[in-house]
This record gives C-alpha cells, structure tokens and sequence, in this order.
C-alpha cells in the first residue's frame, strides 16, 4: 500500500526546499534539476541541493546534493542507510552511479527522463543511455541489487481517487513552476559555458 503521508513529504521538499534553490540556481544559468536526502525514521529534512554545473558539469542536481552532504560534519550527516534520495528528475547515467556508490538503498523521483526531453527540452539523459550504454529508455534496473527506485507520479497513480486528485493537483502546481523555471533556463542557456546545456 502507498504511504500518501510520505508522497505529502517528498512533494512539500521539494516545492519548499528544492524549487527555491533550484529557482536561484537558474538565474545563474543551471539548469532545473535538485535533489534532498531525508532522514528515513522521522523523514526531516538533512540537506537539499540544486544543479550547479555553472561551476563544474559534473555537479548535476543529484551529485551537487551529495557533494555538500559530504562537507557536512560527520557528525551532522545520517548514514546512507538510513535515508532516503529525493530527486526532481529520474537520474541520469552519472547520478545514478553516485547515488549507488554512496550506499543508498532507494531514490525518489518526480520527472522521469522522458519529462526532461519533452517537457524540460533536456534529452541529455536518454540520449546518453542509447549512445553509451545502448539502452533503449528507462534502461536501467529500477530495482537492483543496490536500491529501488521510486516514481512519485506512479506511486500517486496507485491510490484511491480522492487522494489521486489531490495529490495530482499538487503535483500540477510544482510543475507549473518547473515549467517557468525550464522557460528561463532555455532562454539563457545560449550565455553559459555547460557542455550539454
């Protein structure tokens, strides 16, 4: 059974922690992409992150998330294993590999690759998955030996009609705000020196 108290966490990150860096990330020209980690036991909020591949391209929303979590103190990070990966867009090939090399067991998702190609005019994802790995998309083992990966749209498609509708229309909400946020990025990738922009 889906956890909708769960859904109402992962969306309130990130409307509330992720989309207003995410927001200052895109008027420096990065594209919309972030990530948080919660703690699993009481689902608070350790470090959320956005996109900063003005600064290096490596630094994806995903992988910029886990880059700071492991600046933080030791003493203020949770264990991998006991948290939860929350990012805004299904991970691309790089962020994937990162998010299995630091130990997770699982990762959230709101847009999937095909949202970042349609909607977001971000085909890097799928491309790179046909072109390096020849994998015909969503390619990847979304369970594995090493985590499950989690659709929050798919998760919302599972539930009981009342609480479908609302948590679509708070999903609708967000991605109206992505839609501006990808609007300005679009109009200003041209200024920035991203390899894949």
């Amino acid at each position: 059974m889906t956890d909708v108290s769960l859904i109402d966490r992962l969306l309130d990150v990130i409307e509330h922690d992720i989309v207003p860096k995410t927001a200052e990330g895109v008027a420096h020209g990065n594209k919309l992409f972030g990530a948080a980690i919660l703690r699993k036991d009481d689902r608070s909020l350790v470090l959320a992150e956005t996109n900063n591949e003005i600064e290096n391209p490596l630094w994806h929303g995903e992988v910029h998330c886990l880059k700071r979590f492991y600046e933080m103190p030791r003493a203020e990070r949770v264990d991998t294993r006991d948290a939860l990966f929350v990012a805004t867009h299904e991970p691309c090939s790089l962020c994937l590999s990162a998010i299995t090399w630091t130990g997770f067991d699982n990762f959230y998702y709101l847009f999937s690759h095909e949202d970042s190609r349609d909607s977001f005019a971000i085909p890097h994802d799928l491309k790179i998955l046909k072109e390096v790995f020849t994998l015909d998309p969503g390619g990847y083992n979304a369970e594995n030996a090493y985590w499950k990966s989690f659709s929050i749209r798919r998760m919302v498609r599972a539930l009981p009609e009342a609480e479908r509708q609302r948590l679509e229309t708070r999903i609708d909400k967000i991605s109206a705000r992505y839609d501006e946020l990808s609007d300005a990025y679009q109009a200003s990738k041209g200024e920035n020196d991203i390899p894949l922009n």
